[in-house]
């Protein structure tokens, strides 16, 4: 497993390369030249049909994309693999990132997302790498915030075991961005979606069941707190500040977010009428019901899918991005729930 020479003198490592964030990422700096290596775990299915249009088998002479085996869980095959690679920057996207999940397994979410991180900064550290290091910070570690719209300079307060997760990580960045002297950066991001999202993520899940339901494939989408408000952009957009970060002349950390906030009840009515089944709603709270044009109930409320700490809203303040990155969304809110029900829509009708 040796790197070929990259094209723009630039090596990037990338763990979660699977996941959305990393398949937006690794599409956008091969456009740029990079040679792009992603960690991934050993499964026994595939997982990399996000990636799947990018990748070339490694033994190619022009290599563009590179998977190699390795786990957060696992500092050996950090360290061996950070070794071996010697990146110019490295992203680091893996983690137990499910709100919900980690309430029931904590222990997990906190030895990948906390823990993880900490092995990759040793590694950078103890390997003597001079890579600039980006960490996947979230606009959940404001939980119940105390001002609003959030900045970098908001106190964090974390409502759930990711979120805690989450702060740990971004903490350990600052810690060994002072104490090492390393180039190390925390990008804030608010909730991001588009048509690669997870389909057990609140976004996809509306946007794949209005596609369903308008085939005849689903009869009803199953919810929980509608009430609750985020700050929703498209994914695509976000990588791009991620690789900003990273070619500034100093670190810093970053809140990343559009600057406006929609509830989920927002964005299942915005999906709903895509597909031609404008919703009404009936009843409040646990008995709350979207019912169609024809009387069909198409939303209901399930108790089991609130979370034992709800966070009520997050919107953000990209002031600072703005002003520094000279990054802004592209996307906006009605626009992303157009092309995700779009994209679920081609896969329900194949």
């Amino acid at each position: 497993m040796k790197p070929f020479p990259p094209r723009n003198g630039k090596r990037a490592f990338i763990t979660g390369i699977t996941g959305q964030d990393g398949s937006y990422l690794a599409e956008l700096l091969i456009s740029k030249g990079y040679e792009v290596w992603g960690m991934i775990r050993r499964s026994s299915s595939f997982n990399t049909g996000r990636i799947d249009s990018i990748y070339q088998d490694r033994h190619e002479p022009d290599v563009r994309l590179r998977l190699c085996y390795g786990d957060l869980n696992d500092a050996s095959s950090i360290n061996h693999l950070l070794r071996t690679v010697r990146p110019d920057e490295i992203y680091n996207l893996g983690a137990q990132s499910h709100v919900k999940v980690s309430f029931e397994i904590p222990e997990y979410t906190a030895e990948v997302t906390a823990l993880g991180t900490i092995r990759l900064l040793e590694a950078i550290r103890e390997e003597g790498i001079t890579a600039r290091f980006y960490q996947a910070s979230s606009s959940e570690q404001f939980g119940n915030a105390v001002e609003s719209p959030q900045t970098e300079a908001t106190p964090f307060a974390p409502r759930s075991p990711y979120a805690l997760a989450k702060v740990f990580a971004h903490q350990a960045v600052r810690i060994y961005r002072e104490s090492y002297d390393l180039f190390a950066v925390n990008g804030i991001m608010f909730n991001h979606e588009s048509p690669r999202r997870g389909e057990t993520f609140v976004t996809r899940k509306i946007s794949r069941a209005a596609a369903r339901i308008a085939c005849g494939l689903q009869e009803c989408l199953f919810l929980g707190n509608l009430a609750a408000q985020r700050d929703w952009g498209f994914a695509g957009d976000y990588v791009e500040a991620m690789w900003l970060m990273l070619q500034q002349d100093r670190p810093d950390d970053f809140v990343i977010c559009t600057g406006q906030s929609h509830s989920v009840r927002e964005f299942c009515e915005l999906c709903f009428a895509e597909v031609k089944l404008p919703l009404q709603w009936q009843g409040t709270g646990f008995e709350e019901t979207g019912v169609g044009p024809d009387g069909c109930v198409l939303v209901r409320i399930d108790p089991n899918y609130f979370r034992p700490a709800e966070v009520d809203r997050l919107d953000g303040d990209y002031s600072k991005a703005r002003r520094e990155l000279g990054w802004q969304p592209k996307v906006t809110f009605s626009e992303l729930a157009k092309m995700m029900v779009a994209a679920d829509l081609e896969l329900a009708r194949g």
